[in-house]
């Protein structure tokens, strides 16, 4: 009877197998593909338009179309109530019908006469000071979180690559190099410092990106050069100088790859420390412009009412928390999935 070969196990898919142990870490994934997953459909979750209109026999998506009016009737006039169903009939002939988003609200939607009011059936996190929809503002404030942390991490990560690539490669003066501005950065306080560059910069989220990324790469730089380092005394290395590959070809091809795995925690945990940073700066006006909804914005709102607005203060601290301890609790369990010592 022919025995059947094992299908060997490739590093990842060993990362994979202890990672799905850590019931933390796999609780904390699933929370950042939520919060992923609502920036992703935040136009089909909160506006205020229809998602799909009949109409006369015709079929409209006035989301993705940008059209005002069906008909005689506007969107905003086809909200009887203003209540957050998502279908809604008698549109004036039969069979005509409306599939409204789940939060029938735009983020930058103002009804002053219904600010301040507590969660209703009407809005279910409640509205602010300017009766705007809380719960819309918090699903387009995930897309400010996720595309400042994603972005701004890119940035630190591709800066702290090239560097730490160079001086782990090269060593000598370009180590000497690096490690100084390494040490001349560590020395100052990050988040004064970023206070300090978009203090004289024009209120943009790109600018928040940019400066975020721009100051958050020496961590990286300081794993590569360690890593780079260590393989550049290996025997595959040393095999391919030898056989006259160039140092380009030894960097990016064969060394780089070999050491992405402390890289890769790193920049989890960059990307939870990139959202508080960005929450921080809207909490302090610095960050994201107004209309723009963020988490830390509306939080910043809460001040001049916590004494009764306590739904300013709850949602989005709480979406804050979660997603910092979710990309924290991934950090952690895919740190402790590429401990070598774990592979048998």
């Amino acid at each position: 009877m022919r025995q059947q070969r094992e299908t060997p196990h490739t590093y990842w898919r060993m990362v994979w197998k202890h990672f799905r142990q850590k019931h933390l870490a796999v609780a904390g994934l699933a929370v950042t593909l939520f919060f992923f997953a609502v920036a992703i459909f935040a136009p089909l979750l909160a506006n205020d338009r229809p998602i799909l209109v009949r109409h006369s026999g015709q079929w409209y998506w006035p989301i993705f179309s940008g059209l005002e009016r069906v008909g005689p009737y506007h969107w905003k006039e086809l909200k009887r109530d203003n209540l957050p169903r998502i279908y809604q009939g008698d549109l004036g002939a039969p069979g005509d019908f409306a599939v409204w988003p789940l939060v029938p609200y735009s983020a930058t939607e103002y009804d002053l006469l219904a600010s301040l009011e507590p969660p209703t059936v009407q809005h279910w996190f409640g509205t602010d000071d300017r009766g705007r929809d809380v719960l819309s503002r918090m699903i387009y404030g995930a897309r400010i979180s996720l595309s400042v942390g994603f972005v701004a991490v890119g940035i630190a990560v591709s800066i702290g690559i090239l560097l730490g690539a160079l001086a782990g490669y090269f060593g000598g003066w370009a180590d000497q190099l690096v490690s100084r501005l390494i040490e001349i950065l560590l020395t100052i306080p990050t988040f004064f410092m970023i206070i300090a560059i978009i203090a004289f910069l024009p209120p943009s989220i790109y600018n928040i990106m940019v400066v975020i990324g721009l100051t958050g790469w020496t961590g990286v730089a300081r794993f590569v050069r360690a890593e780079f380092f260590k393989l550049k005394q290996l025997d595959f290395v040393l095999a391919s100088r030898a056989l006259g590959a160039s140092s380009a070809r030894l960097i990016f091809v064969h060394m780089l790859p070999n050491a992405m795995a402390p890289v890769l925690v790193s920049a989890v945990f960059g990307i939870a420390g990139a959202i508080l940073t960005e929450s921080s700066l809207s909490f302090l006006g610095f960050g994201v412009p107004p209309p723009t909804p963020s988490w830390g914005d509306i939080l910043s709102q809460s001040r001049d009412y916590i004494e009764f607005a306590w739904w300013l203060t709850i949602f989005p601290g709480v979406a804050i928390f979660t997603s910092i301890t979710a990309y924290n609790l991934v950090g952690e369990g895919l740190r402790d999935a590429m401990d070598p010592k774990l592979f048998r």
